[in-house]
Protein backbone atom coordinates (compact mmCIF):
# COMPACT_ATOMS: atom_id res chain seq x y z
CA UNK A 1 0.00 0.00 0.00
CA UNK A 2 1.43 3.38 -1.01
CA UNK A 3 2.00 6.16 1.55
CA UNK A 4 2.02 9.93 1.12
CA UNK A 5 3.42 13.03 2.77
CA UNK A 6 3.03 16.73 1.96
CA UNK A 7 6.21 18.78 1.56
CA UNK A 8 6.87 22.46 1.01
CA UNK A 9 9.70 24.30 -0.68
CA UNK A 10 10.08 28.07 -0.53
CA UNK A 11 12.41 30.77 -1.83
CA UNK A 12 13.65 31.63 -5.31
CA UNK A 13 12.80 28.11 -6.36
CA UNK A 14 12.05 28.86 -10.01
CA UNK A 15 15.09 30.78 -11.27
CA UNK A 16 17.43 28.80 -9.01
CA UNK A 17 15.98 25.56 -10.46
CA UNK A 18 15.36 24.23 -6.96
CA UNK A 19 11.80 23.14 -7.78
CA UNK A 20 13.02 21.31 -10.88
CA UNK A 21 15.62 19.46 -8.80
CA UNK A 22 12.96 18.47 -6.27
CA UNK A 23 10.71 17.02 -8.97
CA UNK A 24 13.65 15.16 -10.54
CA UNK A 25 14.52 13.56 -7.19
CA UNK A 26 10.94 12.35 -6.75
CA UNK A 27 10.74 10.83 -10.22
CA UNK A 28 14.21 9.27 -10.03
CA UNK A 29 13.20 7.56 -6.77
CA UNK A 30 10.27 5.89 -8.55
CA UNK A 31 7.78 7.91 -6.52
CA UNK A 32 4.96 10.21 -7.63
CA UNK A 33 3.89 13.74 -6.81
CA UNK A 34 0.85 15.98 -7.04
CA UNK A 35 1.08 19.77 -7.00
CA UNK A 36 -1.21 20.87 -4.20
CA UNK A 37 -0.46 24.58 -4.36
CA UNK A 38 2.02 26.84 -6.17
CA UNK A 39 2.59 30.53 -5.53
CA UNK A 40 5.03 32.32 -7.83
CA UNK A 41 6.43 35.67 -6.77
CA UNK A 42 5.33 38.67 -8.84
CA UNK A 43 8.78 40.26 -9.08
CA UNK A 44 12.34 38.92 -9.24
CA UNK A 45 12.79 39.81 -5.57
CA UNK A 46 9.68 37.98 -4.35
CA UNK A 47 10.00 34.40 -3.08
CA UNK A 48 7.91 31.57 -4.51
CA UNK A 49 6.37 28.62 -2.70
CA UNK A 50 5.23 25.15 -3.76
CA UNK A 51 3.38 22.48 -1.80
CA UNK A 52 3.53 18.92 -3.12
CA UNK A 53 1.96 15.64 -2.07
CA UNK A 54 4.65 12.98 -2.46
CA UNK A 55 3.66 9.31 -2.76
CA UNK A 56 6.02 6.36 -2.37
CA UNK A 57 5.61 2.59 -2.26
CA UNK A 58 6.01 2.16 1.50
CA UNK A 59 7.10 3.89 4.70
CA UNK A 60 10.76 3.00 4.21
CA UNK A 61 10.88 4.35 0.66
CA UNK A 62 9.04 7.51 1.70
CA UNK A 63 11.42 8.15 4.62
CA UNK A 64 14.45 7.78 2.34
CA UNK A 65 12.88 10.10 -0.24
CA UNK A 66 12.01 12.75 2.34
CA UNK A 67 15.60 12.71 3.60
CA UNK A 68 16.87 13.25 0.05
CA UNK A 69 14.34 16.02 -0.63
CA UNK A 70 15.45 17.84 2.51
CA UNK A 71 18.89 18.35 0.94
CA UNK A 72 17.15 20.50 -1.68
CA UNK A 73 15.12 22.46 0.85
CA UNK A 74 11.85 20.53 0.57
CA UNK A 75 10.56 20.05 4.12
CA UNK A 76 7.54 18.34 5.59
CA UNK A 77 4.57 20.68 5.68
CA UNK A 78 3.31 19.36 9.02
CA UNK A 79 4.88 21.43 11.79
CA UNK A 80 5.72 19.16 14.70
CA UNK A 81 8.34 19.52 17.37
CA UNK A 82 11.51 17.52 16.91
CA UNK A 83 11.92 14.34 18.95
CA UNK A 84 15.06 13.67 20.94
CA UNK A 85 16.50 10.61 22.60
CA UNK A 86 19.42 10.54 25.04
CA UNK A 87 22.65 8.95 23.90
CA UNK A 88 23.24 5.87 26.05
CA UNK A 89 26.99 5.53 25.49
CA UNK A 90 29.77 8.02 24.76
CA UNK A 91 30.39 8.18 21.01
CA UNK A 92 27.27 6.19 20.06
CA UNK A 93 24.12 7.83 18.68
CA UNK A 94 20.54 6.63 19.24
CA UNK A 95 19.03 4.50 16.51
CA UNK A 96 17.24 6.71 13.99
CA UNK A 97 19.35 9.82 14.69
CA UNK A 98 18.95 12.71 12.23
CA UNK A 99 22.02 12.89 9.95
CA UNK A 100 22.83 16.49 9.09
CA UNK A 101 23.69 18.31 5.87
CA UNK A 102 25.92 21.39 5.75
CA UNK A 103 22.97 23.58 4.74
CA UNK A 104 21.38 26.17 7.07
CA UNK A 105 19.19 24.11 9.41
CA UNK A 106 16.46 24.76 11.96
CA UNK A 107 14.95 22.55 14.67
CA UNK A 108 11.43 23.05 16.04
CA UNK A 109 11.18 22.96 19.81
CA UNK A 110 8.31 24.13 21.95
CA UNK A 111 6.52 25.43 18.87
CA UNK A 112 9.46 27.63 17.80
CA UNK A 113 12.09 27.15 15.11
CA UNK A 114 15.65 27.37 16.45
CA UNK A 115 18.65 27.93 14.17
CA UNK A 116 21.39 25.32 14.35
CA UNK A 117 24.58 27.10 15.41
CA UNK A 118 27.15 25.39 13.21
CA UNK A 119 25.85 23.58 10.10
CA UNK A 120 28.09 20.63 9.20
CA UNK A 121 27.40 17.49 7.20
CA UNK A 122 27.33 13.94 8.58
CA UNK A 123 26.84 14.92 12.21
CA UNK A 124 24.07 14.65 14.81
CA UNK A 125 21.91 17.44 16.25
CA UNK A 126 22.26 17.87 20.00
CA UNK A 127 20.04 20.16 22.08
CA UNK A 128 22.04 22.03 24.69
CA UNK A 129 20.76 22.89 28.20
CA UNK A 130 20.36 26.54 27.17
CA UNK A 131 18.03 25.51 24.33
CA UNK A 132 20.56 26.04 21.55
CA UNK A 133 21.14 23.32 18.97
CA UNK A 134 24.54 22.33 17.60
CA UNK A 135 25.84 19.79 15.14
CA UNK A 136 28.10 17.35 16.97
CA UNK A 137 30.30 14.69 15.34
CA UNK A 138 29.58 11.17 16.48
CA UNK A 139 32.77 10.79 18.52
CA UNK A 140 31.98 13.92 20.55
CA UNK A 141 28.50 12.85 21.68
CA UNK A 142 28.34 11.98 25.37
CA UNK A 143 25.97 9.72 27.28
CA UNK A 144 22.85 11.65 28.19
CA UNK A 145 23.08 14.18 25.36
CA UNK A 146 19.58 14.76 23.86
CA UNK A 147 20.00 13.82 20.19
CA UNK A 148 17.39 14.68 17.54
CA UNK A 149 15.90 11.56 15.97
CA UNK A 150 13.73 11.17 12.88
CA UNK A 151 12.97 13.70 10.17
CA UNK A 152 10.15 15.54 11.91
CA UNK A 153 10.75 19.00 13.34
CA UNK A 154 13.87 19.62 11.24
CA UNK A 155 14.01 21.81 8.17
CA UNK A 156 16.84 23.00 5.95
CA UNK A 157 17.21 25.87 3.51
CA UNK A 158 18.68 25.08 0.11
CA UNK A 159 21.34 27.35 -1.32
CA UNK A 160 20.03 29.57 -4.08
CA UNK A 161 21.88 30.40 -7.27
CA UNK A 162 23.18 34.00 -7.28
CA UNK A 163 20.64 36.21 -9.01
CA UNK A 164 20.95 39.42 -10.99
CA UNK A 165 24.19 41.35 -11.39
CA UNK A 166 26.35 39.40 -9.00
CA UNK A 167 30.14 39.21 -9.14
CA UNK A 168 29.92 35.48 -8.42
CA UNK A 169 28.02 34.78 -11.64
CA UNK A 170 31.24 34.08 -13.52
CA UNK A 171 31.37 30.69 -11.82
CA UNK A 172 28.00 29.51 -13.05
CA UNK A 173 29.37 26.09 -13.93
CA UNK A 174 30.72 23.62 -11.39
CA UNK A 175 34.07 23.02 -13.09
CA UNK A 176 35.83 25.61 -15.22
CA UNK A 177 38.41 24.06 -17.52
CA UNK A 178 38.43 26.24 -20.63
CA UNK A 179 37.48 29.70 -19.37
CA UNK A 180 40.02 32.56 -19.57
CA UNK A 181 42.23 31.98 -16.53
CA UNK A 182 43.20 35.63 -16.06
CA UNK A 183 39.55 36.62 -15.87
CA UNK A 184 38.73 33.77 -13.47
CA UNK A 185 41.56 34.62 -11.11
CA UNK A 186 40.61 38.30 -11.20
CA UNK A 187 37.07 37.50 -10.16
CA UNK A 188 38.25 35.22 -7.36
CA UNK A 189 40.46 38.09 -6.17
CA UNK A 190 37.43 40.40 -6.22
CA UNK A 191 35.48 37.97 -4.03
CA UNK A 192 38.37 37.73 -1.58
CA UNK A 193 38.62 41.52 -1.36
CA UNK A 194 34.89 41.75 -0.70
CA UNK A 195 35.17 39.09 1.99
CA UNK A 196 38.08 40.80 3.73
CA UNK A 197 36.30 44.15 3.51
CA UNK A 198 33.29 42.64 5.27
CA UNK A 199 35.43 41.19 8.04
CA UNK A 200 35.39 37.60 6.81
CA UNK A 201 38.31 35.21 6.97
CA UNK A 202 40.09 33.40 4.14
CA UNK A 203 41.13 29.78 4.61
CA UNK A 204 43.84 28.17 2.46
CA UNK A 205 44.01 24.38 2.16
CA UNK A 206 47.35 23.50 0.57
CA UNK A 207 48.82 20.34 -0.89
CA UNK A 208 52.55 19.68 -1.50
CA UNK A 209 52.16 20.59 -5.19
CA UNK A 210 51.85 24.22 -4.10
CA UNK A 211 55.53 24.03 -3.13
CA UNK A 212 56.59 21.77 -6.00
CA UNK A 213 55.18 24.24 -8.57
CA UNK A 214 56.99 27.18 -7.02
CA UNK A 215 53.91 28.84 -5.52
CA UNK A 216 55.20 28.74 -1.94
CA UNK A 217 56.63 32.30 -1.95
CA UNK A 218 53.33 33.67 -3.24
CA UNK A 219 51.35 31.90 -0.51
CA UNK A 220 53.86 33.24 2.02
CA UNK A 221 53.30 36.76 0.67
CA UNK A 222 49.53 36.34 1.07
CA UNK A 223 49.99 35.23 4.68
CA UNK A 224 52.34 38.14 5.41
CA UNK A 225 49.87 40.60 3.89
CA UNK A 226 47.02 39.34 6.05
CA UNK A 227 45.05 37.90 3.12
CA UNK A 228 45.19 34.30 4.37
CA UNK A 229 43.85 33.99 7.91
CA UNK A 230 43.90 30.21 8.45
CA UNK A 231 45.96 27.38 6.91
CA UNK A 232 45.07 23.68 6.68
CA UNK A 233 47.63 21.27 5.24
CA UNK A 234 49.46 18.02 5.85
CA UNK A 235 52.93 16.96 6.86
CA UNK A 236 54.07 17.00 3.21
CA UNK A 237 53.21 20.63 2.52
CA UNK A 238 54.83 21.93 5.69
CA UNK A 239 57.91 19.75 5.24
CA UNK A 240 58.56 20.77 1.64
CA UNK A 241 57.88 24.42 2.47
CA UNK A 242 60.57 24.26 5.14
CA UNK A 243 62.88 22.20 2.90
CA UNK A 244 62.58 24.72 0.08
CA UNK A 245 63.54 27.59 2.37
CA UNK A 246 66.32 25.85 4.30
CA UNK A 247 67.88 23.77 1.49
CA UNK A 248 66.41 25.26 -1.70
CA UNK A 249 64.81 21.99 -2.80
CA UNK A 250 61.38 20.40 -2.74
CA UNK A 251 61.49 16.61 -2.40
CA UNK A 252 65.15 16.91 -3.27
CA UNK A 253 64.55 18.79 -6.54
CA UNK A 254 65.99 22.34 -6.76
CA UNK A 255 63.26 24.94 -7.20
CA UNK A 256 65.70 27.14 -9.15
CA UNK A 257 68.13 26.14 -11.88
CA UNK A 258 70.44 23.17 -11.55
CA UNK A 259 70.47 19.41 -11.28
CA UNK A 260 69.19 17.46 -8.28
CA UNK A 261 72.04 17.18 -5.76
CA UNK A 262 73.38 13.79 -4.74
CA UNK A 263 71.38 12.49 -1.81
CA UNK A 264 68.72 15.16 -2.30
CA UNK A 265 65.98 12.60 -1.80
CA UNK A 266 66.80 12.69 1.93
CA UNK A 267 66.53 16.48 2.26
CA UNK A 268 62.99 16.40 3.58
CA UNK A 269 63.99 13.88 6.26
CA UNK A 270 66.86 16.11 7.36
CA UNK A 271 64.66 19.17 7.85
CA UNK A 272 62.03 17.11 9.69
CA UNK A 273 64.76 15.84 11.97
CA UNK A 274 66.03 19.35 12.70
CA UNK A 275 62.55 20.69 13.43
CA UNK A 276 61.92 17.74 15.74
CA UNK A 277 65.21 18.54 17.47
CA UNK A 278 63.81 22.02 18.23
CA UNK A 279 60.44 20.72 19.39
CA UNK A 280 58.15 22.59 17.00
CA UNK A 281 58.01 24.73 13.88
CA UNK A 282 57.76 27.82 16.12
CA UNK A 283 60.87 26.65 17.95
CA UNK A 284 62.74 26.28 14.66
CA UNK A 285 61.69 29.80 13.70
CA UNK A 286 62.71 31.20 17.07
CA UNK A 287 66.29 29.92 16.86
CA UNK A 288 66.74 30.97 13.23
CA UNK A 289 66.70 27.55 11.57
CA UNK A 290 63.63 28.53 9.51
CA UNK A 291 63.94 32.05 8.09
CA UNK A 292 61.26 32.18 5.40
CA UNK A 293 58.33 30.44 3.74
CA UNK A 294 54.68 29.85 4.47
CA UNK A 295 55.13 28.20 7.87
CA UNK A 296 57.61 30.92 8.88
CA UNK A 297 55.07 33.65 8.02
CA UNK A 298 52.30 31.81 9.88
CA UNK A 299 54.42 31.72 13.02
CA UNK A 300 55.59 35.31 12.66
CA UNK A 301 52.11 36.73 12.09
CA UNK A 302 50.09 34.49 14.39
CA UNK A 303 48.16 32.78 11.59
CA UNK A 304 46.74 29.50 12.97
CA UNK A 305 47.51 26.32 11.06
CA UNK A 306 46.32 22.74 11.36
CA UNK A 307 48.55 20.00 9.97
CA UNK A 308 46.67 16.72 9.65
CA UNK A 309 48.78 13.60 9.35
CA UNK A 310 48.40 10.31 7.50
CA UNK A 311 49.86 6.82 7.70
CA UNK A 312 52.37 7.59 4.91
CA UNK A 313 54.02 10.56 6.67
CA UNK A 314 57.76 10.68 7.27
CA UNK A 315 58.70 11.92 10.72
CA UNK A 316 56.29 13.56 11.07
CA UNK A 317 56.89 17.18 12.03
CA UNK A 318 56.11 17.69 15.73
CA UNK A 319 53.17 20.01 14.95
CA UNK A 320 51.33 17.36 12.93
CA UNK A 321 48.19 15.80 14.38
CA UNK A 322 48.74 12.05 14.08
CA UNK A 323 45.22 11.30 15.33
CA UNK A 324 42.78 12.09 12.51
CA UNK A 325 39.90 12.67 14.92
CA UNK A 326 41.92 15.27 16.80
CA UNK A 327 42.94 16.84 13.48
CA UNK A 328 39.31 17.20 12.38
CA UNK A 329 38.35 18.75 15.73
CA UNK A 330 41.26 21.18 15.45
CA UNK A 331 40.04 22.17 11.99
CA UNK A 332 36.52 22.73 13.29
CA UNK A 333 37.87 25.05 15.98
CA UNK A 334 39.39 27.37 13.35
CA UNK A 335 36.33 27.66 11.09
CA UNK A 336 34.26 30.40 12.82
CA UNK A 337 34.38 33.50 10.66
CA UNK A 338 35.73 31.76 7.55
CA UNK A 339 33.85 33.02 4.48
CA UNK A 340 36.13 31.93 1.61
CA UNK A 341 38.11 28.70 1.28
CA UNK A 342 40.87 28.16 -1.28
CA UNK A 343 41.55 24.45 -1.92
CA UNK A 344 44.94 24.47 -3.62
CA UNK A 345 46.12 21.20 -5.20
CA UNK A 346 44.90 19.06 -2.33
CA UNK A 347 42.56 16.09 -2.62
CA UNK A 348 42.25 14.47 0.80
CA UNK A 349 42.60 17.65 2.84
CA UNK A 350 40.20 19.47 0.51
CA UNK A 351 37.55 16.78 0.97
CA UNK A 352 38.13 16.70 4.73
CA UNK A 353 37.73 20.48 4.88
CA UNK A 354 34.63 20.41 2.68
CA UNK A 355 33.09 17.92 5.08
CA UNK A 356 33.30 20.37 8.00
CA UNK A 357 32.50 23.62 6.17
CA UNK A 358 29.03 25.19 6.26
CA UNK A 359 27.42 25.38 2.83
CA UNK A 360 27.54 29.18 2.81
CA UNK A 361 31.34 29.33 2.58
CA UNK A 362 32.51 30.19 -0.94
CA UNK A 363 34.92 27.42 -1.88
CA UNK A 364 37.33 27.44 -4.83
CA UNK A 365 39.02 24.14 -5.61
CA UNK A 366 42.06 24.58 -7.86
CA UNK A 367 43.79 21.56 -9.38
CA UNK A 368 45.32 20.49 -12.69
CA UNK A 369 43.23 17.30 -12.50
CA UNK A 370 39.55 17.82 -13.23
CA UNK A 371 38.66 14.64 -11.33
CA UNK A 372 39.86 16.24 -8.09
CA UNK A 373 37.62 19.28 -8.30
CA UNK A 374 34.67 17.13 -9.38
CA UNK A 375 35.18 14.71 -6.49
CA UNK A 376 34.85 17.48 -3.90
CA UNK A 377 31.42 18.45 -5.23
CA UNK A 378 30.39 14.79 -5.46
CA UNK A 379 31.15 14.38 -1.76
CA UNK A 380 28.33 16.81 -0.98
CA UNK A 381 30.10 20.18 -0.84
CA UNK A 382 27.34 22.14 -2.57
CA UNK A 383 29.34 25.36 -2.40
CA UNK A 384 32.47 23.96 -4.13
CA UNK A 385 33.34 25.51 -7.49
CA UNK A 386 36.27 24.11 -9.44
CA UNK A 387 38.98 25.75 -11.52
CA UNK A 388 41.10 23.35 -13.56
CA UNK A 389 44.54 24.89 -14.01
CA UNK A 390 48.14 24.74 -12.78
CA UNK A 391 48.11 25.77 -9.13
CA UNK A 392 51.45 27.57 -9.41
CA UNK A 393 50.19 29.89 -12.14
CA UNK A 394 46.87 30.40 -10.32
CA UNK A 395 48.45 31.38 -7.00
CA UNK A 396 51.03 33.65 -8.63
CA UNK A 397 48.37 35.50 -10.61
CA UNK A 398 46.08 35.69 -7.58
CA UNK A 399 48.88 37.24 -5.52
CA UNK A 400 49.47 39.83 -8.25
CA UNK A 401 45.79 40.83 -8.08
CA UNK A 402 45.70 41.01 -4.27
CA UNK A 403 49.06 42.51 -3.34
Amino acid sequence: MSVSETVEVEGHIIDSLILAKVLDVIVDAGADYRMVDVHIGRTSGDPSRARLEVTAADDEALAALLAELKVHGANRAAEVDALTEPAEVDGVLPVGFYATTNLPTQVRMGGHWVDVDNPEMDCALVVRPDGRVRTVPMHRVRAGDPVVVGQGGVRVQALERPRGANPFEFMNSEVSSEKPKEQLVGRVAERIKMTKGAGGKVLAVCGPAVIHTGAGPDVADLVRAGIIDVLFAGNGFATHDIESNVLGTSLGVPLGDGLPPEGGHSNHLRVINEVRRRGSIAGAVADGYITGGVMFECVQHGVPFVLGGSVRDDGPLPDVYTDVVEAADAMRAELPGVAVALMLASTLHAIATGNVLPAGVETYCVDINQAVVTKLADRGSHQALGIVTDVGLFVHTLAQHLL
